[in-house]
């Protein structure tokens, strides 16, 4: 976990100087001059910075992954020689919440957490830009019937079979599946009773990568790679945000994804990999301050 929280508090910071930039740009000061060299100086406000943190459930629809390694290699971390090509087809999959892990102050990033820092582009904060980046967890459920089609070192298979994570396979992207994503957004004031409060709909379609860390025990072996960038995303967010006091912001949104993942590090660490895609669906809380 300490080499995932010094590559997050890199994106991290990124990210804000990024957002720091922008800031920089669109918050300005004007001076017009009449005809009649009046100076009259105007000054434009042009958005907001917001940040958001909450957690998240998910659900995933099923999904065909394909294992291959034909190099043929003794890996010492495995004990094994590595030589197969093959896939489990319409695995089921389900999510790791870990919600108990919340109240631990210290671990607040092992539950599925969620995270996003947006911009504001006017005034009205209407429409902006969001860095989206979601922690959630996909393992494909032991002892679930499937059908497997291919070869483990030169044995051919194409049957039906019970995924045995002790003697065939388990597989998984524990250390988040991690979906990172640039999203627009649009937003529609619902209900603004006050100065200080107001219900809005807002929707955001974006995309971007998935960087996991894929953990896969094969044949009674267990390897946990490496973060890496292994596949790409697309999605859209909806749900209401709402503005409270001077600077609180609450939000609850679904989001509808796919995800493809086209090179996960699995057994065989150098030359083995996963390739699989599935639609994602969550729900999602968060609470933050815009400024």
């Amino acid at each position: 976990m300490p080499k995932f929280f010094k590559t997050m508090n890199k994106l991290i910071l990124t990210i804000a100087l990024f957002f720091s930039f922008l800031v920089s740009n669109f918050a300005q000061t004007v001076t017009a001059t009449s005809s009649e060299t009046v100076k009259t100086k105007r000054k434009f406000k042009d958005g907001s910075l917001y940040f958001l943190w909450g957690y998240t459930r998910a659900t995933y629809s099923k999904s065909t992954i394909h294992f291959k390694d034909r190099s043929n290699k003794f890996y010492p971390a495995t004990g094994r020689y590595h030589d197969y090509d093959f896939e489990i087809i319409d695995a089921k999959a389900h999510d790791k919440p870990d919600f108990d892990g919340i109240k631990d102050v210290i671990n607040i990033t092992i539950p599925q957490f969620v995270c996003r820092i947006g911009y504001y582009f006017n005034n009205k904060k209407d429409f902006g830009i969001e860095i989206n980046y979601d922690h959630t967890k996909y393992v494909v459920n032991d002892y679930q019937k499937v059908r497997i089609k291919g070869d483990i070192n030169g044995v051919n298979m194409d049957k039906d079979t019970i995924l045995d994570p002790a003697n065939l396979l388990h597989f998984e992207h524990t250390d988040g599946a991690n979906f990172w994503m640039v999203n627009f957004l649009k937003r529609w004031k619902l209900y603004e009773p006050s100065k200080k409060f107001n219900v809005g709909f807002v929707v955001k379609p974006g995309a971007g990568f998935v960087y996991p860390r894929t953990d896969v025990t094969m044949l009674g072996t267990r390897l946990n790679n490496r973060w890496h960038i292994a596949g790409w995303i697309v999605g859209v967010e909806s749900g209401f945000r709402v503005e409270f006091l001077k600077y609180g912001v609450f939000e609850f949104t679904g989001k509808g994804a796919f995800a493809n993942y086209t090179k996960s590090l699995v057994i065989g660490k150098g030359n083995g990999t996963a390739k699989h895609h599935f639609f994602a669906g969550q729900l999602s809380m968060t609470i933050g301050a815009c400024f």
